[in-house]
């Protein structure tokens, strides 16, 4: 392979954007462009790099280079030849990640511009709406669900961790670089875009997720709260419908993830 780089030392200032930028920095790192993400594993990498995400720089475990049929490797260096590709061993990947989790390969990759909120809508007939979810954990297991699951779009408030932080997408499978997202900046656009909202939230006038109403409508945004205190009061108050999963054993409420993957299944709808 003709543009690779052989790297025998963890402190090489070449890695300095696998090992000791923070997420923030990443994400700023060509401000006031968009910034970069690390994307972990063979696997992830070829789904964004699918999904026209542009490489910044790929860091390989030697083997993977050794084999001039390696797709990605071979991808990347025929496609972007001015994009470095750094060759290591495999102990100094696992000093990076401090585990086996990437497969031996991590690529720093550009962000792309998000979406128009309205543009996004456009066309489609369920969409997720995520209101300060912090945990990225639980981020990506939304959207690893709502891209098997069959719903068109996920919309986030400023307050939920990044879908690209790289335990989001990692916990995704990749299904960040499969559905389309972008940031709400409020929920009346849902209306104007001629949505019916649904919180999940326990109330009084909560109707079950199979509710045949709710089911039937044509254009519907479910609404997830965050971890602790679920959605503001002031978006349960604003939504058409309050819902709930019916629950046995006294048991109140499901993690914002579990919950996710059942409402998704019960309000898919045909296209």
């Amino acid at each position: 392979m003709q543009n690779y780089q052989m790297i025998t030392d963890i402190h090489d200032e070449r890695l300095l954007v696998f090992k000791d930028l923070k997420e923030a920095q990443l994400r700023h790192y060509y401000e006031p462009k968009e910034g970069l993400f690390i994307c972990e594993s063979p696997r992830l990498i070829q789904r964004a790099l699918d999904a026209g995400y542009v490489p910044d720089s790929l860091l390989a475990e030697t083997h993977y280079l050794d084999d001039p049929a390696d797709s990605i490797c071979t991808d990347i260096c025929g496609r972007y030849p001015d994009v470095p590709v750094y060759s290591a061993s495999i102990d100094i990947l696992i000093q990076i990640t401090g585990y086996h989790l990437t497969d031996g390969m991590l690529c720093a990759m550009r962000r792309k511009p998000l979406p128009d909120t309205t543009e996004l809508l456009d066309g489609a007939k369920r969409v997720v709406v995520l209101e300060d979810v912090e945990n990225p954990t639980n981020v990506g297991a939304i959207f690893r669900s709502a891209a098997a699951l069959g719903m068109d779009a996920i919309l986030l408030t400023e307050g939920c961790a990044d879908p690209l932080y790289r335990r989001a997408a990692r916990v995704s499978m990749g299904g960040v670089f499969q559905i389309p997202w972008t940031y709400l900046p409020s929920l009346s656009i849902l209306k104007g875009s001629g949505y019916k909202t649904a919180a999940l939230a326990l109330s009084d006038q909560s109707v079950s997720i199979d509710d045949p109403e709710l089911m039937a409508e044509e254009r519907l945004a479910l609404l997830l709260g965050n971890e602790n205190n679920g959605l503001l009061p002031e978006t349960i108050v604003m939504s058409d419908y309050v819902v709930k999963i019916p629950m046995s054993n006294d048991v109140d409420s499901l993690n914002v993830a579990a919950a996710s993957a059942i409402a998704f299944w019960q309000l898919r709808k045909q296209h």
